[in-house]
Parts: structure tokens; sequence; C-alpha cells
């Protein structure tokens, strides 16, 4: 056992860190830890992933990778939870324990304390304006034990800051993107929805949760659908609003040119064929759907929120659409007029796709995160 702590202390084997995060279903936090944990250099680095609620679809890849993958299945009480990561904490003996999203930010943080981990990241990926006061000052107290908080845009940065997180701790890493798959033929895909040839895609990829405001996304389509009779909108992904959305559809009686295809491990496979991508949240960090449709070469239409800002460029990447404050009817309405007027110009629509994919590809790839990432690592572990 000495033996074994003398050899990693001089670094002549990799250092280990350990991931953990609730569950490993398909969101974005879930997606980024994957990308990162598979891409890493294995001689340099030890990666292990708990995640202490279940597993999810993105356990195979980890597994596919060689990375070791603990799921906890902790379903009960909170304490629970902050007792088994102590457990797993102990037997992996991590160097670095990293944390991903708002409950393993709290538990894994307070677990990896208990257990004398002198290297602590929490990963915030997310702009959540709803957080309590009562949980922004338990983050402020765990910033006392925390080397790192990392955030993938200057906006999340700006909102932990307000939240008087010390500036000092805060590192700006931005997600990366897998470069886009290789094409199969446009027909396969509108054979398999049972869509005409000539019709006109706009696709979303995003949780259906209230923030992501995919009620307006129906309203626009409704409109457009007085515009022109070959636009169909296409929406990827699953999430507690299914239900109710599903409803609007029917009340709105569009339900012939909106279809909601649900969790797809093949969602990838669909974007390079979107004429459009819509994003309508009400507030966004850094969305991995925009991202993986600017790496497709898809243009993207998006509200004005600081995290799409950072990603889009208005009329060179895409555009941007105002908000209007609570006016949601003009909001709808001008993602409709906006389609319209792009819909047709297939040079225009290449124009900003391709100058998508260089923004994608310069700003946002794998290689790029991983190598800050890394650099990180190596900085904290001296």
């Amino acid at each position: 056992m000495n033996l074994e702590r003398n050899i990693r202390e001089v670094g002549l084997v990799s250092k280990r860190i350990l991931h953990i995060i609730p569950t490993l279903d398909r969101f974005g936090a879930e997606k980024q830890l994957t990308l990162l944990a598979t891409a890493l250099d294995r001689e340099e680095f030890d990666v292990h992933v708990c995640a202490f609620r279940s597993g999810g679809p993105f356990l195979d890849a980890l597994k596919a990778a060689g990375v070791p993958v603990e799921i906890l299945n902790c379903r009960t009480a909170s304490p629970v939870v902050f007792r088994e990561l102590k457990r797993q904490i102990s037997r992996v003996k991590p160097d670095i324990v990293q944390t991903w999203r708002t409950d393993a930010n709290l538990w894994g943080r307070l677990a990896a304390s208990a257990c004398g981990v002198k290297r602590i990241i929490a990963c915030e990926p997310y702009l959540d304006p709803r957080r309590t006061y009562f949980r922004s000052m338990i983050d402020r107290r765990l910033a006392s034990r925390t080397s790192k908080i990392v955030v993938n845009s200057p906006v999340v940065k700006e909102f932990l800051t307000r939240k008087q997180i010390p500036a000092e701790l805060i590192e700006l890493i931005p997600g990366g993107v897998l470069p886009a798959e290789s094409p199969c033929p446009r027909l396969e895909i509108l054979d398999e929805l049972g869509l005409p040839p000539d019709v006109k895609l706009i696709g979303m990829a995003a949780a259906l949760e209230p923030q992501k405001r995919i009620n307006d996304a129906i309203w626009a389509a409704d409109l457009l659908k007085v515009m022109r009779d070959d636009v169909h909108l296409l929406v990827l992904g699953d999430g507690p609003m299914r239900d109710r959305l599903l409803r609007f559809r029917e009340a709105v009686r569009i339900e012939d040119r909106v279809h909601f295809l649900g969790q797809r491990d093949d969602a990838l496979r669909f974007m390079p064929h979107f004429d459009l991508y819509w994003s309508t949240s009400a507030y966004e960090s850094q969305s991995n759907g925009v991202l993986e449709a600017m790496a497709a070469s898809v243009p993207v239409l998006a509200t004005d929120i600081p995290g799409s800002r950072g990603l889009v460029s208005h009329e060179e990447t895409g555009w941007i659409i105002p908000t209007y404050g609570s006016d949601f009817r003009r909001r709808r309405s001008e993602f409709a007029r906006q389609s319209q007027l792009v819909l047709d110009d297939a040079a225009l629509l290449k124009n900003r796709g391709e100058a998508a994919r260089r923004k994608a590809e310069e700003q946002f790839s794998i290689e790029r995160m991983v190598e800050s990432w890394t650099r990180l690592y190596r900085e904290m572990l001296g």
C-alpha cells in the first residue's frame, strides 16, 4: 500500500479522477461528462464515474471506452446518498473528485470533504434564476471546500459572482461538440417519418422542461402553417412536460406538422437534415442542441438570451430573436416570420450553416475542451 502511494506521489502512475453525477440520462451535463471521460489521456488520468441515482443511455458509451462506472441506485433520503458516496470515495481513493449538476455538487462535495479529498471540482453547467436564497447560501459555504468551480459560459460565471461566489474560484471551460456524423440519405429520414420528399424540416433537441418554451415553438409552427404547407417541426427529447405539450399540440390542431420523436440514441443522424434549428429557451447557459446543429452546418434561430448570444452570431451563423419580455405572441410570430424569410433561400441557409460549422470546429471542439481540462488538472495536481 505504501509502495503504491509513493509511486503515485512521484507521478509514475496516472492520477485518479472520480466524477460524481446523479444519473447518466441523456442530458447536457451527462453528455459533457461522457465526452470528457472517454477522451482524456488514460496514461495520465485514471477516470472513474459514479452515478448515485441511476444509470442511463451514456452508461454503455462509458463502459465501451473502458471507464469504470458505479451505479449506487440511491433513490431514498439524501443522507443515504451522502453515506454511499463516502463509501465509494473511500474505495476509489481519488486524487480529484469532480461533481456535476446541483445534487451532486451538494452531496458529492460534502462526501469528498468528509473523506479528506483535497482537490474538489464542482461543475455548474446551468443557469437557473430560480435558485433559492437558502441554496445560494449553501453554495457559498461549500465554495470554501472547493478547489475550482467550472462553468461552461460567461453568463453562468456572472450569475455565480452575483451570488457572492468568489471570482477567483471560477474557471470557464466551454463544452465540446462531436463533429457531425456522415449523414444518411435525407429520403431515408423522410421515409421513416412518413413525410413527402419536398418538405422543409425545422429541428429542436431539448429536454421537455418549462424553461425550454417548447409551447412557443408549437405556436410558431402553427403560424408557419398559415403561410406555407411544407414545414414540419421535429422535436427530439423527453421530459416532464411531454404529456402537457402533446395536449397543447392537439388543442392547436397541428399534430400533422409537429412531431415529438422522443429520446433518440440516433439524434445526430437527424441533425444534418434540418433546414433550420430552433432554440426557444427562456434561459440557457450553453445548449448542446445548438452546438450539435452548428456542427452539422445547420443555421440556428434562438431567443435573445445570454447563453444563446455566446453561440449564435446574429446574421452570421444564424439569427437571434428578441424575447419581447412577456409578449409571447410577438416572440412566436417573430420565429415564424424569420423562418419564412429564409427557408426558400438555399444559398443563404448554406452560407449561414457553413459559418456555424466553422465556429463550432474552431471554438467548441472536443480537443479544445480536453486540453482545457487537462491543463486545469495538471495545475491542481502540481
